[in-house]
């Protein structure tokens, strides 16, 4: 301190710290010569005593004359010592940086202008403090005061100019600082950090693209930000740093792409677009790194596709579709499981377009990964039985295709329209809105004769009597209007004359008897007419109520379809066919005179009756049960083979089941009525009563799912 105090004269150092600017700019002109003396000299000592007097007694003053005094008095002293400064900069730089952070704005105005001078001549020298000086510039960018912004706009533009021009900056000393600034929400900042950023990545020597990933996430954050200026320098940004990308051998696409997939899923329109476009050129360049970030991108791209903003669907589209191209294998990382986790996901999305594109991934990973995809059936089968109640009929129809691949399978066949009938019971909405739908596109999917065999199966042992009798009439109305069914109804036709047909007639009419006018349509397709005469006549009082009548009178309209047209023409042989008379009859008289469907019927009699019904009627009566079907074909060489058949389908015991069926229905009826006036345990014992009545049965209870228990290794479900 002495020796500073014999070097620069009292009136100097009073100079220094008045306050007047010119007095305190004459006295740092002395000390620059008198440093500059010092220099030619070699008095380095002296020259840091000087230094450390202008440090402690005037930039640490409390008196803020002192503090503008000694930063004018460090610059200054830079620009005595010249070329020799650098050896010096430890002792100068420290407390101008210091005085960034000084409450009076005027200090801070000068303590930018002061580095500014020595930024000028040092120069290169200057990047050892590069770090510290950019976070005060950081933090001065946004200062209150105009002045002083405008003064570290100017020292910025100098660091600027000198880090380019400098082989000795570290970027990887930097990018910490940055990607931690890169949060701040403060405007200037922000365009402090776009500014920087620019700047570093024009450098050629600088590899700004290898570290983007460290500042990426806050350069999307800054696309959203409410000024203009700062979205469109962001975005700026980004773009250059996108077409970099294109051109770059080596990108780490990776850590990028999970924030990109955060990104797309923000609020903010243009940040969507900004980063589904990014998505869509990784996908196109990424090759085998994003493998494992597959299921993450197809995560963000999914709900895109039915975003608000068309640019952003578009994207989205061409971004699925060239994500779904790729023949990624699961040796390579591609993981199955969580894309089906995604897929699975989004079948409950709010927008159609995005529970249909699950639907195809779904639908893709099957058709190339089916066995892997057949091992996570019990984590996604749930979801996809649960789409089949969609408000959509284009996603009910695609997850019907993913339900017939699964199906190829026994056991998951078996599963589909098991779970199908119990959805069917526990939502009748569901059987009534779009119960067709569902199984006449299961039937072109799959064989319908295999699809309606298995329905009847499980029908057949249902306990809930009244959705069993429900569904079976919503499946024989399938049966007889569908024209994807035609062929099954053909092979019916023929259950009197052929093996194969006998048996589906076997199998449906073992279910179709919960249902006295599904039985009767059965018949009457089958061309079984003296046995439909049969069960006519075997109807009691009980079964002809409301329910009856309606699906009597659908029947009735049905018959003056073309589907029937067989049938109307039958009538014109009446020697032949007199069993169909007398059930059309029988038919007729269960029909209020005042229907509509009594007047169709008689109407549709009265033009094929002839004055010799009733000897007809006596004929057929007391001759041979099998004359008609000896009649149906004309080959004289396969009459015995039809006989045969006729005789294997045992009408008589037919009629026994149908009988038996229609008694147990009595009886739930009965029991129902009675239980509203009894107790819970008299309805509980006389429930018991009725199912031990009942013939045991193997098939599942359909009123509830099988138990995931049920389930063995293979999926097959345990009887």
């Amino acid at each position: 301190m002495a020796d500073a105090l014999s070097i620069i004269p009292a009136f100097v150092l009073r100079n220094l710290a008045d306050k007047l600017y010119e007095k305190r700019k004459n006295a740092a002109l002395e000390i620059e010569g008198i440093v500059k003396q010092l220099a030619l000299a070699g008095e380095h000592d002296k020259i840091a005593a000087v230094i450390n007097l202008l440090t402690n007694e005037f930039t640490y003053s409390s008196q803020t004359n002192h503090r503008k005094g000694g930063l004018i008095g460090l610059a200054a002293a830079t620009v005595g010592l010249a070329t020799e400064a650098a050896q010096h900069l430890e002792q100068i730089v420290p407390p101008v940086l210091n005085s960034f952070l000084d409450q009076d704005s005027r200090v801070r105005y000068y303590a930018c202008e002061a580095l500014y001078n020595i930024a000028k001549v040092v120069r290169g020298d200057f990047i050892i403090f590069f770090n510290k000086i950019f976070d005060a510039l950081c933090k001065l960018s946004a200062d209150s005061d105009a002045n002083v912004q405008s003064a570290t706009h100017l020292l910025d533009r100098l660091v600027k100019d000198i880090v380019t021009e400098s082989d000795q900056f570290s970027i990887e000393e930097f990018i910490p600082l940055l990607r931690e600034r890169m949060n701040v929400l403060n405007p200037y900042v922000r365009q402090f950090l776009v500014g920087w950023i620019t700047v570093l990545d024009s450098v050629p020597d600088i590899d700004m693209l290898g570290f983007l990933p460290d500042f990426l996430d806050g350069l999307f954050n800054m696309l959203s930000d409410s000024s203009h200026e700062i979205r469109q320098q962001a975005d700026s940004a980004l773009s250059e740093f996108l077409q970099e990308i294109k051109n770059s051998p080596n990108v780490d696409y990776g850590r990028m792409a999970e924030i990109l997939v955060q990104r797309a899923g923000s609020p903010d329109e243009f940040t969507r677009l900004t980063a589904i476009t990014w998505i869509n050129e990784f996908v196109k360049l990424g090759g085998d790194q994003l493998v494992p970030y597959y299921a993450d991108i197809l995560g963000a791209i999914l709900p895109c596709i039915s975003d608000k903003e068309e640019k952003i669907r578009v994207v989205a589209r061409e971004t699925n579709e060239e994500l779904r191209a790729i023949q990624a294998d699961p040796a390579d990382g591609f993981d199955i499981g969580a894309i089906l986790s995604i897929a699975r996901r989004e079948l409950t999305n709010e927008w159609e377009a995005t529970r249909i594109e699950a639907l195809h991934w779904i639908a893709t990973l099957l058709a190339r990964h089916r066995a892997e995809v057949i091992s996570y059936l019990n984590e996604i089968f749930g979801s996809l039985l649960n789409a089949l109640s969609d408000p959509s009929d284009e996603v009910v129809l695609l997850v019907l295709e993913v339900h017939a691949c699964i199906a190829k399978d026994d056991q998951h066949f078996r599963h589909l329209v098991v779970y199908l009938v119990h959805n069917f019971c526990n939502d009748r909405l569901l059987l009534e809105k779009r119960g067709a739908l569902i199984v006449r596109r299961l039937c072109v999917l799959l064989d319908a004769e295999r699809v309606f065999r298995e329905f009847s199966t499980i029908l057949e042992g249902a306990d809930d009597l009244d959705f069993a009798s429900t569904m079976v009439q919503a499946l024989n109305l399938i049966l007889l209007t569908s024209s994807e069914l035609a062929e099954l109804r053909a092979l019916l036709k023929q259950s009197l004359v052929n093996s194969s047909g006998k048996d589906l007639f076997v199998s449906l009419y073992a279910s179709w008897c919960h249902s006295p006018m599904a039985t009767i349509s059965l018949c009457l397709l089958a061309q079984a007419y003296h046995h439909a005469s049969s069960v006519i006549q075997s109807l009691g009082e009980e079964d002809i109520n409301v329910k009856f009548l309606v699906q009597l009178d659908k029947l009735i309209r049905l018959l003056e379809t073309p589907i029937f047209a067989y049938l109307r023409l039958q009538l014109l042989e009446l020697g032949k066919h007199t069993w169909l008379l007398k059930s059309l009859y029988g038919l007729l008289m269960l029909l209020p005179q005042q229907s509509a469907a009594f007047k169709i019927l008689r109407t549709r009699l009265k033009t094929v009756t002839s004055s010799n019904f009733s000897n007809e009627l006596k004929r057929t009566s007391s001759g041979n049960p099998y004359s008609q079907i000896l009649q149906i074909t004309e080959d004289s060489n396969r009459n015995q083979d039809a006989a045969n058949i006729y005789n294997a389908l045992n009408f008589p015991s037919r009629l026994q089941q149908f009988e038996h069926m229609q008694h147990l229905h009595r009886m739930h009826a009965k029991l129902q009525l009675q239980s509203r006036n009894s107790t819970s345990s008299t309805w509980s014992q006389e429930m018991q009563k009725l199912k031990e009545s009942r013939r045991p049965s193997p098939l599942p209870d359909v009123s509830r799912p099988p138990p995931r228990s049920s389930w063995n290794v293979s999926g097959q479900l345990q009887r």
